[in-house]
């Protein structure tokens, strides 16, 4: 038997100023995504940010829907419309943030394990790592790549 140990490197900021105005910009964007998300089941509005390598910018947001698990998470549905449009060019971060009650979540929102799944796949497909951006009002967690989310990501 070998016993082995996995550890994820992260960054932490307190405030949405210690990130920068590039990713402060993102998360404004985030923002708008997020107040748009049409959440009526959960009351749980996200909001995803992408910029690409290229500097282009996009936003999404969760869309629920009567038809459980019909509707699609903010992360997936912002990757799958830059792939789906621009699929040559990688993605360099993303920012996801969530709003309840018309407030930024308290704590940052963790990426679903499906979502996690696209993430390493969309940098696998480009050979390219992309930041990820977890913010909530009492902190922002920042990974330099989805890899760091699922190091034991499903491969065949």
């Amino acid at each position: 038997m070998i016993s082995k140990e996995i550890r994820i490197p992260f960054t932490e900021y307190s405030t949405v100023e210690e990130t920068g105005p590039a990713i402060s910009s993102l998360i404004g964007l985030a923002y708008a995504a997020a107040r748009d998300a049409y959440a009526p089941y959960s009351g749980y509005h996200v909001g995803a940010s992408i910029e690409l390598t290229d500097g282009q910018r996009f936003k999404a947001n969760n869309q629920e829907n009567k038809a459980y698990p019909s509707g699609l998470c903010a992360e997936r549905t912002a990757i799958f419309y830059v792939q789906a449009n621009h699929p040559e060019i990688p993605i360099a971060r993303m920012v996801v943030l969530a709003m309840e009650n018309g407030e930024l979540a308290d704590e940052p929102a963790f990426p679903c394990g499906s979502c996690r799944q696209v993430m390493v796949e969309a940098e696998e497909r480009h050979n390219t790592p992309m930041e990820i951006w977890m913010v909530g009002k009492n902190r922002i967690v920042k990974v330099e790549s989805a890899d760091s989310l699922l190091p034991l990501k499903f491969m065949f």
